[in-house]
């Protein structure tokens, strides 16, 4: 059984964003989501600008997003003038209410980075280890993480390379 692949023909940029409910309609809808973005943060307090997102636009209701329940209950006291700012945006005169959501935003957390040091003992093992295997990647990776070692140290305190 043999698989043929379809050759497709490369379409073009105007092509998929004039076809109906395709990427030309995602396009438009991601223009005026970041216009009326960019309108709230323009007209809003700015410590009240900095948590609130539109979310998104569907059948004349507008989802705005914040980040405490704290901001979501200044927002629906401030719904009327809300919806008066996005009727002065073209294309949001069809704004008929808002859908208010919280959706706290938990930074990303870094695991705390773990450094391991390898004891001049424990690279003198693992030399004489490489050192007993004739050439080969092993002995090579041996050699290699024995290289890690912090150096010896004398009784002195100074380091035994001088």
């Amino acid at each position: 059984m043999s698989i043929k692949a379809k050759r497709f023909r490369a379409q073009s940029v105007s092509h998929l964003l004039g076809q109906p409910s395709g990427l030309g309609d995602v396009v438009r809808m991601a223009t005026l989501i970041d216009r009326a973005q960019r309108h709230l943060r323009r007209q809003l307090p700015p410590d009240v600008a900095e948590h609130v997102f539109v979310g998104g636009y569907r059948d004349g209701v507008l989802t705005l997003i914040t980040d405490r329940a704290a901001w979501l209950t200044w927002l629906r006291y401030e719904q009327p003038h809300l919806l008066k700012l996005l009727h002065q945006l073209p294309g949001f005169e069809a704004v008929m209410k808002l859908s208010l959501k919280v959706r706290p935003v938990r930074p990303v957390k870094v695991p705390p980075r773990q450094i391991r040091h390898l004891t001049p003992a424990g690279a003198n093992a693992l030399n004489q280890c490489a050192a007993g295997m004739e050439e080969s990647p092993l002995r090579r990776a041996l050699t290699r993480l024995a290289s890690h070692a912090a150096p010896a140290e004398s009784e002195d305190g100074n380091d035994s390379s001088h």
